[in-house]
C-alpha cells in the first residue's frame, strides 16, 4: 500500500502571518516537493500572489493552487475534494500538501475532509498549526472587553457573549497541534505570561506552544508531527459539533481597484488612518505607484500596517491599485467606499 500523503493545515486569524511561516518553509524546504492550497477571503488573491512572487525553485505557479470562495470549510465538496484529487493524481504528486486556510475559516471541517472516501487512502493530517498574532491577542482583540463579558457570564449562566472573534479564535485554537505566537518583536515580556495565559485557556491538551518573528519557523518544528488529526477529532471539539452551522455573516469584504499612486507613503498613512476610522480587520493589496517599476505589496491587520516592493510588474499586467478591506458585516462600507476612493482623488 502507497504511503499516504501528509497534510498540513495552516489556520489562524486575519493576518496573524499565515503566509510568512508558509513562505519560510518554502525557502526552507530542503528540495521536498510541497503543494500548496491558498484559500483567500475576498477575490484578489493577494497571498497566493505573494507566494508565487517569492522566487523559490520550489514554488513554482503549479504547486500553488487558489480558492477564493472565502472559507474551505463549507465547500468540501465542490472544491476542497477535486482540488486535493487534482494534486495526488499528478505524475510527479507532492510530498507534502500545505492548506493555508483563510482567516476566518474553521480548521476541524478540514480535517474531518480527509475522511472523504477518495481521500482517505491517500492523505493523513499531519498537524494543525494555528498562528496567533501576539500583538493583537495582548491588544485584546479577540475579547473586546473581557472583564465586563466576565461579569456577564457570572450573572447569568444562560448568557453567552461571546463575539464571531471569540468563537473563531477559540476554534482555531481546539483544533491546533502546534501553536505558534508570531509577532512576537511586539510585544514585552511583561505581555507575554497574560498572551500565554489567554492561548492556553483554549487549546488543546498537549498542543505545543511556540515564539516566532515573521513567521520564521523551521520547517523540520512543523511539518511531520504524524498528529493523524482525522483520527483523533473527538479531542477537538467545536461550537458546531452539535451541527450548528458555521455563520459567514459576520465578516465581509470589499475590494477597491484604483489607479497609480504618487506615493507608496501617503497612501500607507491614509489607509491606516481609514483602518482605525472604520475599524478594519484587515486590509491587504498591491500598489502601482508612478514611476516606480515594482509593485508595493501592502498588508495590515487594525491600524498596524506594513508594505514592502515584492516584484517588477509583468508586461502581460495592466499597473493599477488593488485592496482588500475585511470587516464585520454591519460596518459602514458605503462610508469606507467613500474613504478609500477619496485617497486616489
Amino acid at each position: 500500500m502507497a504511503q499516504k500523503v501528509p497534510v498540513t493545515v495552516v489556520t489562524g486569524f486575519l493576518g496573524a502571518g499565515k503566509t510568512s511561516l508558509i513562505r519560510h518553509w518554502l525557502e526552507n524546504a530542503g528540495g521536498r516537493r510541497i503543494a500548496l492550497i491558498v484559500n483567500e477571503f475576498g477575490d484578489v488573491g493577494v497571498d497566493g500572489e505573494i507566494l508565487r512572487g517569492c522566487g523559490i525553485e520550489s514554488c513554482s505557479d503549479n504547486d500553488i493552487m487558489e480558492l477564493a470562495n472565502g472559507c474551505l470549510c463549507c465547500t468540501v465538496a465542490d472544491d476542497f475534494v477535486p482540488t486535493m484529487e487534482a494534486l495526488l493524481d499528478r505524475d510527479n504528486p507532492p510530498e507534502h500538501i500545505v492548506i493555508e486556510t483563510s482567516g476566518l475559516a474553521l480548521p476541524k471541517p478540514l480535517v474531518k475532509a480527509v475522511d472523504w472516501p477518495t481521500l482517505r487512502p491517500r492523505v493523513t493530517v499531519d498537524g494543525v498549526v494555528t498562528v496567533v498574532d501576539g500583538r493583537a491577542v495582548a491588544d485584546g482583540l479577540f475579547a473586546p472587553d473581557p472583564v465586563a463579558v466576565q461579569a456577564a457570564r457570572e450573572a447569568d449562566d444562560a448568557l453567552d457573549h461571546e463575539t464571531p472573534l471569540e468563537e473563531l479564535f477559540e476554534e482555531q485554537l481546539g483544533c491546533a497541534d502546534l501553536i505558534i505566537v508570531n509577532k512576537t518583536d511586539l510585544i514585552g515580556e511583561a505581555d507575554w505570561s497574560d498572551i500565554e495565559g489567554r492561548v492556553r485557556e483554549d487549546a488543546r491538551a498537549g498542543a505545543g506552544l511556540i515564539k516566532s518573528t515573521y513567521g520564521a519557523v523551521p520547517p523540520a518544528v512543523a511539518l511531520g508531527l504524524d498528529a493523524a488529526a482525522e483520527d483523533d477529532l473527538d479531542s477537538r471539539p467545536s461550537h458546531h459539533d452539535d451541527g450548528h452551522e458555521h455563520d459567514h455573516d459576520d465578516f465581509d469584504s470589499r475590494v477597491f481597484h484604483l489607479g497609480e499612486m504618487q506615493s507608496e507613503a501617503a497612501f500607507q498613512a491614509a489607509l491606516e488612518q481609514i483602518a482605525g476610522d472604520f475599524s478594519l480587520l484587515r486590509a491587504k493589496g498591491f500598489i502601482a505607484v508612478e514611476g516606480k517599476p515594482r509593485r508595493f505589496a501592502l498588508q495590515g491587520v487594525g491600524t498596524r500596517f506594513q508594505g514592502y516592493f515584492d516584484r517588477e510588474w509583468r508586461d502581460d499586467e495592466t499597473r493599477g491599485t488593488a485592496i482588500v478591506c475585511i470587516g464585520e458585516h454591519d460596518l459602514d462600507w458605503a462610508g469606507l467606499a467613500d474613504a478609500v476612493n477619496g485617497i486616489a482623488a
